[in-house]
């Protein structure tokens, strides 16, 4: 008797949840899954105590906190802005239980059964089944590496008259790419010629690298109706497990968004909400800052990697860098070469084939540079015991 939903019944375990529990069983260094190690804010987690002290604790609106609403909307205008000048506004904010169930409640909210849906791969793991489940033809554009760049004839041929959502990740997971300001435009032309609205999943904002700057497609000409722009509180705040998100969106977006979201989690612990509120407005030195100390992560990670050999591919943004396993792989696929690391040098990794829906590149791995010094310093004296 076949009683599981067909989409989901083909799904497996997540290959997070895979090498996370391979991991543990093997003591090993965990720079697989993307979580932060020892960037959580103090004064953010004393604030939460005190909001679950004092209360309520009953179901808020929907929508979310009005403070929080407000909070949320004076961090987007502040930071980027709208098109034309227009600045976000509370009734434009939505507050979900996490930025993955803004992305449902998006896609399950604008896509009609049969239509097509342009995404990037390598892409996060999330985003085919919801497309799938709701009905959606996933078009898929492939991005190259080592730079990422954009295929535009590739973009252009993959819109078509039953073109009807755009997903677009910047800063991206897994590869850290981060959009430039022509290839928005690009991508934005098509949209508008072929009537398509876009889910913005700009969960890693505050986390670009260098002389890069992230910019949101709904700040271009024009956009602000096209787009729903997903946040996340976890990622602003190194707070991975508090599940707050948002989404920002103009009122013929946001209406059928939030008639998903009301049956989906409908609404989000109102103590996460009220001490989000105060930090987005007084820990602004915290999130502005935030990208200073990855950067300085990041390239720890990177130089030790390049030392043993690895292929570091640039990563302009996000948790997360790629690494070229060619040179020390004997051949083996990314996956082969994943369960390895871990059993012998007692190192975890992700194998970017993972975030593929077909014939992917098996060459490269993921390692998330979120972690502290020692933590990142621990798994290089590990390699280096395998590899140096």
């Amino acid at each position: 008797m076949g009683m599981a939903n067909s989409v989901f019944a083909a799904c497996g375990t997540t290959i997070f949840e895979t090498m996370s529990r391979l991991a543990q069983a093997h003591g090993a260094v965990n720079l697989g899954q993307g979580f932060p190690e020892g960037l959580e804010p103090p004064a953010l987690i004393e604030r939460l105590a005190a909001a679950a002290a004092e209360g309520p604790h009953q179901y808020p609106s929907m929508m979310g906190l009005p403070e929080l609403r407000a909070a949320i909307a004076a961090h987007e205008a502040a930071h980027w802005g709208r098109a034309n000048g227009a600045e976000a506004v509370p009734e434009a904010v939505m507050v979900t239980s996490g930025a993955t169930e803004a992305l449902a409640a998006c896609l399950f909210a604008l896509i009609e059964p049969g239509d097509e849906v342009v995404l990037f791969e390598p892409l996060y793991d999330s985003y085919l089944p919801i497309i799938r489940r709701a009905g959606g033809v996933p078009r898929l554009v492939r991005l190259e590496p080592p730079h990422w760049s954009l295929p535009r004839q590739a973009l252009a041929a993959a819109f078509g008259p039953r073109t009807r959502v755009v997903v677009l990740n910047s800063p991206g997971n897994p590869c850290g790419k981060v959009w430039e300001e022509d290839e928005l435009s690009f991508l934005a032309g098509l949209m508008e010629a072929h009537d398509a609205v876009a889910v913005c999943d700009e969960v890693y904002e505050h986390l670009v690298y260098g002389d890069r700057r992230h910019l949101g497609l709904a700040g271009l000409p024009g956009m602000a109706a096209r787009c729903a722009k997903i946040g996340s509180a976890g990622k602003v705040f190194s707070l991975t497990g508090w599940k707050v998100g948002w989404v920002v969106a103009e009122p013929a977006l946001l209406t059928p968004i939030a008639k998903a979201h009301q049956y989906l989690t409908f609404t989000t612990a109102p103590a996460l909400q009220r001490a989000v509120a105060w930090g987005l407005e007084h820990q602004r030195d915290y999130y502005q800052g935030l990208a200073g100390v990855l950067q300085a992560r990041r390239d720890r990670l990177s130089a030790g990697l390049a030392r043993l050999g690895f292929g570091v591919l640039e990563t302009a943004g996000s948790y997360f860098l790629s690494a070229d396993i060619r040179p020390l792989s004997g051949g083996g696929d990314d996956r082969a070469f994943c369960t390895r690391l871990i059993e012998e040098a007692g190192v975890a990794a992700i194998p970017v084939s993972a975030f593929y829906d077909s014939a992917p590149p098996t060459h490269l791995v993921r390692f998330c540079f979120a972690k502290t010094d020692a933590m990142i310093d621990e798994a290089l004296a590990r390699l280096g015991r395998v590899f140096g």
